[in-house]
């Protein structure tokens, strides 16, 4: 029988992996972002001087085991060189979207407003959504992107439910998780416990992935658990390095 341990970050242990990691990205710059932390749960304050770096910063700290929750406060401030009109904005964004390969023709609408861009319009898959949202996201003069791009397809929810379950059960990171999937009107709800932010993203990428999922309510939850017999490897590969040391 396997047992399970829990292990606990506390609060300045998890502000200093943050810290480290965010120093360790490099499209960000640490020293203009605040971090504050309480009870598992990260704030994240200062500036980033676009768009991107915003982006970055909140998915480098989803990336660390034990983060609960993550507030972003992060402001984007940008650099006077690239200040660009709504008008300049509009036109590059929506030609970034014409060129794409992978997004329909003449079903995503660009509107830009003090250089936050909306997308509006209808796709098929959540992929497609989200290369939208991308594209124009890393475009100069961009402060933010508001992805109100909806998803159409003639899929039932008793076929939804059934690709998603599949295909958790193929995931390298989620084979061994008891992720529970409930699909109703094209809206997916996902419950269960995983070790931290990157494997709940994955069940969420996974989950939107099936064709014709319109919502996704991911109330999975992090539980930093690993088992007994990891433990007691690392205790002797630990009980080594000390003998050796000694006898050296």
């Amino acid at each position: 029988m396997t047992m399970l341990n829990t292990i606990q970050k506390t609060d300045a242990q998890l502000k200093a992996d943050v810290l480290s990691e965010l120093e360790y990205e490099p499209s960000v710059k640490v020293t203009d972002i605040g971090v504050l932390v309480k009870d598992g749960t990260v704030a994240l304050n200062g500036y980033a001087t676009s768009y991107g770096e915003k982006i970055a910063a909140v998915r480098a700290v989803r990336r660390i085991a034990g983060v609960k929750g993550i507030a972003d406060d992060i402001q984007v401030q940008l650099m006077g060189f690239e200040h660009h009109t709504d008008e300049d904005i509009a036109a590059a964004a929506a030609q970034h979207i014409e060129w794409n390969k992978i997004l329909p023709k003449d079903r995503i609408v660009v509107t830009v407003s003090q250089g936050w861009i909306t997308l509006t319009g209808a796709v098929e898959w959540q992929y497609q959504r989200d290369v939208a949202a991308n594209i124009v996201a890393y475009l100069s003069g961009v402060k933010g992107v508001f992805n109100l791009i909806e998803i159409e397809s003639q899929l039932t929810p008793m076929e939804i439910e059934t690709a998603i379950t599949a295909a958790f059960a193929r995931n390298a990171l989620l084979a061994v998780r008891k992720i529970q999937v409930e699909t109703i009107d094209h809206k997916v709800k996902l419950r269960g416990n995983v070790k931290n932010f990157t494997e709940i993203e994955e069940a969420e990428r996974v989950a939107w992935a099936a064709p014709g999922v319109a919502e996704v309510d991911n109330q999975l939850t992090t539980k930093w658990d690993f088992e007994e017999s990891d433990t007691q490897r690392i205790r002797a590969e630990d009980a080594r390095s000390k003998l050796n040391q000694e006898s050296g």
